[in-house]
């Protein structure tokens, strides 16, 4: 059984006058328009370029349609920088009603973080974005555009997938022999044991309904880099119908993957998902509530 539990601090945020507040629940209504969770590790020299990219976005499309409604939670998973101040710093200058800070006491990993902030969102769109900004956010009009063409919808399940494979081409360009190689075997692995018909899996923006959120994220175990092929490896055992349109995506300085060893344990994990789920030592799980 999926351990959905947290620890005491992470019940709360601070708001802009420093008082604590209980997050939300994922399983409760929503109550927003769309959550953007954003998994941020060290993240005190990147964040607030994409936060203010972000910020400017949102702020004019409410501006433009006041029925529009957002947050922001950040999810700091246990830093060891200065990335839970710089983004309280948003928190201030915004309010807590956009602005949310989640800070994990240990290190879960990019999925561990992602699933909590999902787990506090109270948005009807649920908005995965990396913390880098190599994804332009303005192309949250290209996902929310394929997630509404999805039809049908069983029980108004459904998710689109930012893709960089429109990319390939020109990274191979540009990688040497080796990490093309690395990129392919990968690639493969997902085709073989896991997913097919999605030729990104990785890319760090996707967009779920609520629905689709609370299906996929209780049944999730990886909390590492392949946590994305798991997540939507659970998607298609469900049954829920998946987009994939192709967006700006930069590479950005800074990333916490290590080519060779973060490809390895990617391709590690791709075979114990795979061999875990067929051997029944995980199960799909049906959404529970937990405190």
């Amino acid at each position: 059984m999926i351990d959905l539990g947290r620890h005491e601090k992470e019940k709360y945020f601070l708001t802009a006058q420093g008082k604590k507040e209980t997050f939300p629940s994922l399983f409760d209504p929503h109550t927003l328009e769309l959550s953007v969770v954003v998994p941020s590790y060290n993240e005190e020299q990147r964040l607030p370029v994409m936060m203010e990219e972000t910020m400017e976005y949102l702020e004019k499309r409410q501006k433009q349609n006041p029925s529009f409604s957002y947050e922001v939670i950040v999810v700091d998973d246990g830093s060891k920088d200065k990335t839970t101040e710089v983004a309280m710093g948003y928190t201030e200058k915004y309010g807590d009603d956009k602005v949310r800070v989640l800070t994990l006491v240990r290190n879960r990993g990019k999925g561990g973080a992602v699933r909590m902030g999902t787990l506090s969102s109270r948005g009807r769109l649920i908005l995965m974005a990396d913390a880098d900004g190599a994804t332009k956010f303005e192309d949250i009009e290209k996902v929310e555009a394929a997630l509404k063409d999805l039809s049908p919808k069983p029980d108004n399940m459904a998710i689109a997938c930012g893709s960089r494979a429109h990319l390939e081409e020109e990274s191979v360009a540009k990688r040497s022999m080796f990490r093309t190689f690395l990129m392919y075997g990968f690639h493969f692995l997902v085709w073989f044991f896991c997913v097919r018909g999605i030729r990104d899996t990785q890319c760090g923006f996707k967009l779920f309904t609520r629905e689709a959120a609370l299906k996929t994220f209780c049944s999730l175990h990886v909390e590492r880099w392949a946590f994305d092929v798991e997540l939507l490896y659970i998607a298609q055992c469900f049954k829920i119908p998946i987009a994939e349109v192709a967006v700006n995506w930069t590479e950005i300085e800074g990333s916490k993957l290590v080519p060779f060893w973060s490809w390895l344990q990617m391709g590690r994990d791709l075979v114990f998902i795979r061999l875990r789920y067929v051997t029944g030592a995980w199960r799909l799980e049906s959404p529970r509530k937990t405190q």
